[in-house]
């Protein structure tokens, strides 16, 4: 494992690699400060650009765009007070008050301070505890496979946002989506309807570019500005000094922590965490009612909450194969169009990739704060492009990397197909990303199931007689419970009787 880990650190600061982390980085931090554009959006793509590269290099640069993105969304959060990102909608709430306040370089330099630490932070937890679980899972087969795949699911209530049966509706169509081409065990042809550019089956960057990108083109151009007062230039500093940052620390490391854990936990992601390190901070704090006038401490929290998820968010998706948010959801796709399997195979198959991966979210979290301090400044004048042109660059980077993956026009057509559908599941409120987890874990959930199946001459008994698959299930079932009303009812019963 340590021979591993000297490989991985070896092969990110090589040239090539440092370089496609640099651009990845810089990528975010632009793609983040655009409203209305999402760190999930930029990775999707992105992920035809990295088939000309090794995986090690085109995952770095996509993990990098993650990274860069959860600060970058907060430089639109803080100078126009639209969220670059889902992730910085917490940062709103204080740092456009400060940047009001003539403090728009004080705001912006604790944003990357605390994205920094937070960045960090969980880089550090990335590295120690994935290797730990890697080295547990190795030892999985075809049944607990399912086991793992059968919880995967499970995320998909949490990734609901609102309506469970919208999220488990979107899920089995993912499911569905996935059962499309060559069955995997028998070579039969599954719903191609005689096309033959569907017997390999559904393309998952054509699918990722599809859902995610053409309904945030179209939602680019029906949207308004909400007429808020835009901060056009920034005076002070944004290198914070020693003092401030010393006062920031606890809430920094605080709020990281609760990063970390809630990125662990499959279908969660930078959203969440930030309101929780808000709160929680608030909760804390001896003046809460300096939250909302542009406290310091409101903005420290949510950064380094939302970049903290990043790493946290990998922990799952690298050694179990289940994604941790949709963005990890997207990287999962992009491994996959690389021919690699994530899951626990990734750790001992293709250590060198996995490695690399995780030394990148650390230097681009490095990248990301000396990017931050030059480059802030100059991302003001993203934030003044006008949504209708970002909206026809959107769709323009869509049909050509929809066609740069095979040079099949197909796949276009499918790709605007996706993007249709993404679109109208948003407009009557259907969650796309149980969609998207449901078609990557439903080809696992399929070849296991059959191999289980072949292991134990077609008794289902296999999946309660191996501990490690029962133990899984009963979690599965736990967390399924855990996601209906009846579940949610009563604990609002229980906290109110308390």
């Amino acid at each position: 494992m340590f021979a591993n880990v000297i490989l991985g650190l070896t092969n990110v600061f090589s040239l090539h690699n440092f370089l496609a982390i640099a651009f990845g980085t810089f990528l975010g931090l632009v793609v983040g400060a655009m409203p209305g554009l999402s760190a999930t959006m930029a990775i999707a793509l992105l992920v035809p650009v990295t088939f000309a590269m090794p995986p090690d290099t085109g995952i770095s640069m996509l993990a990098s765009i993650y990274m860069g993105a959860m600060y970058g969304g907060s430089i639109a959060a803080v100078l126009i007070r639209t969220p670059g990102t889902p992730a910085a909608a917490a940062t709103t709430v204080d740092g456009y008050p400060m940047a009001q306040r003539g403090e728009a370089g004080r705001a912006l330099g604790i944003s990357l301070t605390a994205s920094f630490v937070g960045g960090v932070v969980s880089s550090c937890v990335l590295l120690t505890l994935a290797p730990i679980l890697g080295w547990v899972a190795v030892m999985f087969g075809p049944v607990e496979l399912f086991g793992i795949a059968v919880l995967g699911m499970t995320i998909l209530a949490s990734l609901s946002q609102g309506s469970v049966i919208k999220g488990l509706l979107a899920g089995t169509i993912g499911l569905l989506f996935s059962t499309v081409g060559m069955d995997s065990i028998t070579g039969i042809p599954r719903f191609t309807l005689g096309n033959i550019n569907l017997f390999g089956g559904i393309p998952f960057t054509v699918a990722l570019i599809g859902l995610f990108s053409i309904p945030q083109a179209l939602r680019l151009i029906e949207k308004d500005s909400d007429g808020a007062v835009q901060t056009n230039r920034i005076t002070d500093k944004i290198l914070r000094p020693w003092s401030e940052v010393k006062m920031l620390l606890p809430t920094f490391l605080r709020s990281s922590i609760i990063g970390v854990f809630t990125g662990i936990i499959p279908g969660t992601g930078g959203d969440t965490a930030c309101w929780f390190a808000y709160n929680e901070a608030k909760r804390r704090s001896d003046e809460p009612d300096s939250f909302g006038k542009g406290s310091p401490y409101g903005i420290a929290a949510p950064e380094a909450a939302n970049n903290a998820v990043v790493g946290g968010a990998l922990v799952p998706t690298i050694t179990l194969g289940i994604p941790g948010s949709s963005s990890t959801a997207v990287l999962m796709g992009g491994l996959m169009i690389h021919g690699i399997m994530p899951g626990p195979s990734l750790m001992t198959e293709y250590a060198g990739v996995t490695y690399t991966l995780i030394w990148a979210v650390l230097l681009s979290t490095v990248v990301m704060f000396v990017e931050g301090l030059f480059f802030t400044k100059a991302c003001i004048f993203v934030t003044r492009i006008g949504n209708k042109v970002l909206s026809v660059a959107v769709v323009v980077l869509c049909v050509i990397g929809a066609f740069a993956i095979n040079n099949n026009l197909f796949e276009v057509g499918l790709m605007l197909a996706f993007g249709i559908l993404g679109y109208f599941m948003d407009k009557i409120k259907i969650p796309v990303a149980p969609l998207v987890v449901g078609l990557i874990l439903g080809r696992m959930l399929d070849v296991s199931l059959h191999q289980s199946l072949l292991i134990s001459q077609g008794s289902w008994m296999i999946f309660l007689t191996n501990p490690i698959c029962a133990v899984l299930l009963l979690l599965a079932l736990i967390s399924l419970i855990q996601s209906t009303p009846m579940y949610v009812a009563w604990r609002r019963k229980r906290r109110a009787r308390a």
